[in-house]
């Protein structure tokens, strides 16, 4: 641009300087003409002061001009894009000094008008986040611009299964000014079982309010594409909290269905066997008198000497029988006594024999282990094997029937008993030999 000279005062440079428009980013120039009224050769000195001088250069810088010439110089304007030039109008001086008046010294001014930009920096984070409901992300965002800029937020999600909240919901930046505003995004029902869904969105970021409705397009805000992030819902209950509901399911149902119910009968049963009253045998009316040992129609007492058996052939053992009490139709209480001493590592076994013409009904058997002996210990009645326990799992054992086992005669009792290991009785010395003692009793009866 060129711009006719001034009439100034003699000896002063003539100049005047047009307005300019500039965008930050681009160059623009405009000119000045420097005229020599005086009447000798000056030199001039330019130079671009004020808001304008970083990014403003006059060429030439330096002029020499004779009496009543002129001469034009260019001033290039360069704002860089940066929200520390901001938009708006601008003075720019240029100071024009003499070399030989400097007194003459003139500093003409113009408006340069720095046109608008908008840019946004945006960033979310984090990009990806886990929840069962709900998810908080951070959007930092930037003023990049070189004015205000009033923005607001759009949430974009393929369906409508997210919400989505902003804090704040409207952000006002000045140029080069940082914010943050927090988001949360909340999805409504949870997933109980299963792999976790992912929920992708979208969040875009846009200038707002009635100077943005109002603006052409080609100054809208320069702002990056919508921002991507992930909501990732994970389950309440993860797959292997199912697989150990499911087993503990079925063992609940196992529980009531099987196990119970047997464990009921058994108690039950047992229950019955103990509250069940239980008659004395030997007299019709299932009440005995016995400790006399007399009889009606006659007293007496029966007794049976046991012989001893070989058991493997490392010992014999004895059992002897006694009668005792009242009784009626030919029968009576009976007992009989097996003892037994085992050396270690040996078997032995002891016999009771019923007597001939005769039949034992047996109720009641009683064992004896007192040393606490290590081993086996089987009871049989005639060809019945009753039991076999371990001798270390008790000290005194009993079991009763509320029917006799009847064993008829010439039948044995036998006791076989294998000694692992003597124990220590109550002396606390350990025994040299096992020693177990089995006490049969019941009802002795005729059979003739």
């Amino acid at each position: 641009m060129t711009s006719p000279a001034a009439s100034p005062s003699p000896g002063a440079p003539g100049l005047d300087i047009p307005e300019v428009s500039v965008t930050p980013g681009g160059t623009a120039s405009t000119s000045l003409t420097v005229r020599n009224d005086s009447d000798i050769v000056e030199a001039y000195q330019l130079e671009v002061v004020g808001d304008c001088a970083a990014w403003a250069t006059v060429e030439p810088e330096r002029l020499s001009l004779y009496p009543g010439t002129s001469e034009t110089v260019t001033i290039r304007l360069e704002p860089p894009r940066s929200p520390e030039v901001r938009a708006g109008e601008l003075p720019l001086a240029v100071r024009i000094l003499p070399t030989e008046h400097p007194e003459a010294v003139r500093v003409p001014e113009t408006t340069v008008r720095v046109e608008e930009f908008r840019q946004l920096r945006t960033e979310i984070a984090p990009r990806r986040r886990r929840g069962w409901l709900r998810g908080r992300y951070r959007l930092a965002l930037r003023n990049e611009g070189n004015c205000p800029v009033q923005l607001g937020f759009t949430p974009g999600q393929p369906g409508e299964e997210l919400g989505f909240a902003f804090r704040p919901t409207v952000q006002k930046l000045e140029p080069g000014e940082s914010a943050e505003v927090g988001l949360r995004v909340r999805i409504g029902k949870p997933v109980w079982f299963g792999s976790p869904v992912v929920w992708p969105f979208t969040i875009a970021v846009a200038e707002t309010g009635e100077a943005a409705e109002q603006r052409e397009p080609a100054a809208a805000l320069d702002v990056r594409a919508p921002l991507d992030a992930e909501f990732v819902q994970i389950p309440i209950f993860p797959k292997w909290l199912l697989a150990v509901l499911a087993a503990l399911l079925a063992l609940v149902l196992a529980w009531f269905t099987l196990v119970r119910p047997a464990v009921r009968s058994t108690a039950k049963e047992a229950a019955d066997e103990v509250v069940q009253p239980r008659p004395t045998p030997g007299s019709p009316d299932g009440q005995g008198t016995g400790g006399t040992g007399q009889q009606p129609g006659g007293g007496g007492s029966s007794a049976q000497p046991g012989t001893g058996g070989d058991g493997s052939g490392n010992g014999t053992g004895t059992g002897t029988g006694t009668g005792t009490g009242t009784g009626s139709a030919g029968g009576q209480q009976s007992s009989a006594t097996i003892d037994l001493q085992t050396a270690g590592g040996a078997n032995k076994t002891g016999t009771y024999t019923v007597p001939a013409g005769k039949a034992f009904g047996i109720t009641d058997i009683v064992v004896a282990n007192f040393q606490g002996d290590e081993g086996v210990l089987t009871i049989n009645f005639g060809e019945r094997k009753i039991t076999t326990i371990a001798l270390e799992t008790f000290r005194n054992q009993d079991y009763h029937w509320v029917t006799p086992i009847t064993i008829t005669e010439n039948d044995t009792v036998t006791a076989q008993v294998t000694c692992a290991k003597p124990g220590t009785p109550a002396t606390g010395r350990r025994a040299q030999e096992c020693h177990e003692v089995l006490n049969v009793s019941g009802v002795l009866s005729s059979t003739r």
